[in-house]
């Protein structure tokens, strides 16, 4: 036997289930909602007669919703006595007038105005992550989803995000919303934004401190065994080896063999502005990625700032001799045709790709052998060109 107070606090509790919020805000069949009120038993009824009559004047006394009642025989009473049995409820907004509580009655009207002018493909988002816009004003809520329909993935084209004029955003807008873009992003493109980071996601010019790894791959290379270098440091700092691998991920650590008068920096992803930098002109430089859309699309813009560049591990021989072992679905692709920058052989792996179902293969699984041998050749390959960038190498040690 449950008073209206008691079940206004149940209603309440409901509300802050992400569960029930998607359930009852997006079901219609999940109405109306019944709530049993319960009885009393007929020992309460007949030593607790004030109690039962206070509890159907609570009863009596509600106006929202529909109290369904029915009469019920008690022995110790004269006649048939009528009580309240179950709540019945028809809309999310007796739910919220149910609760009684200012901040669901609050939520659910900021929501109905979220959910009337948002994309119905956001509309699970914004009723279960609550977190998203409560802080938020409503008016940029709308304005995030809006945007999020306008953007791409590799939109930004290396421009900064502040540069991107969609949707009738302002030059910080992102910046306010990175949080609640890259989460409306990830519906759209299953994760991809928050897998890579927005900026990344969106190819944008990284204005903040991205971090890279750099490993000498010989003893005595530099003072350390591995760092962390932020990439803006690196376009002003030239790094003293002949040889330079340029690596996508840091995830393949593991699979770098030893080579002399070489350093690997990995971890560049999307972020390869630092590649601007004059010093890697004067150096033999090879760039490993990922083989899928993705990775060739960073290969293109890699080669766009350092046209001397030599891809590695990244061809289709390579790809078809792993795919049946190794290959995975690539969730979002970069693009439906392949970028500028590739090569034809190197297009024609891209538009491969896209005709696959698993057309990923992630560079960290290769096997340890085809890796060391590729490098191996890359690095003895390059050894001429290493030579010359000696003295250049040596004029900054002597500066």
């Amino acid at each position: 036997m449950k008073s209206p107070d008691e079940l206004a606090t149940i209603l309440t509790r409901q509300w802050q289930s992400a569960d029930k919020r998607e359930d009852y805000l997006l079901n219609p069949q999940s109405w109306p909602m019944e709530i049993p009120i319960g009885r009393p038993s007929p020992t309460l009824f007949k030593h607790q007669t004030a109690k039962v009559r206070e509890h159907i004047a609570l009863w009596r006394a509600v106006t929202v919703g529909d109290v369904q009642w029915k009469d019920t025989v008690f022995r110790s009473a004269a006649g048939p006595v009528s009580l309240p049995l179950h709540w019945q409820l028809s809309s999310p907004d007796e739910w919220a007038q149910a609760s009684g509580d200012a901040q669901v009655q609050m939520e659910l009207q900021r929501l109905r105005y979220l959910l009337d002018r948002a994309d119905p493909s956001f509309h699970t988002l914004l009723i279960r992550q609550r977190g998203l816009w409560r802080e938020r004003n409503d008016e940029e809520v709308v304005q995030a989803t809006a945007l999020t329909l306008e953007l791409e993935p590799g939109i930004a084209a290396g421009r900064p995000l502040r540069g991107l004029a969609l949707a009738g955003i302002d030059s910080k807008f992102i910046e306010r919303n990175r949080g609640l873009v890259t989460a409306l992003l990830d519906i759209r493109f299953e994760g991809q934004a928050s897998q890579l980071g927005l900026t990344s996601f969106l190819d944008a010019a990284d204005e903040g401190d991205h971090w890279l790894l750099v490993v000498p791959l010989a003893a005595g290379q530099l003072p350390f065994a591995q760092q962390r270098v932020r990439a803006r440091e690196l376009m002003q700092t030239p790094l003293l080896a002949g040889h330079i691998l340029l690596i996508e991920n840091d995830r393949c650590l593991h699979l770098l063999p030893s080579l002399p008068d070489t350093i690997a920096v990995l971890g560049s992803g999307l972020d390869l502005a630092w590649l601007r930098a004059d010093w890697l002109c004067q150096r033999h430089l090879g760039y490993w990625g990922d083989m899928d859309t993705w990775g060739l699309h960073m290969l293109a813009r890699a080669r766009g700032l350092q046209p001397h560049l030599q891809p590695l591990l990244m061809e289709r021989a390579l790809f078809d001799l792993h795919a049946s072992a190794l290959a995975v679905p690539e969730p979002v692709r970069a693009g439906s045709e392949p970028p500028d920058g590739l090569s034809d052989h190197e297009k024609d792996f891209y538009r491969h790709l896209l005709g696959l179902s698993k057309g990923r293969l992630e560079q960290e699984f290769l096997p340890l052998d085809t890796v060391a041998s590729v490098l191996f050749v890359w690095h003895e390959l390059g050894s001429e060109f290493s030579k010359s960038s000696r003295g250049d190498i040596a004029d900054l040690n002597l500066g």
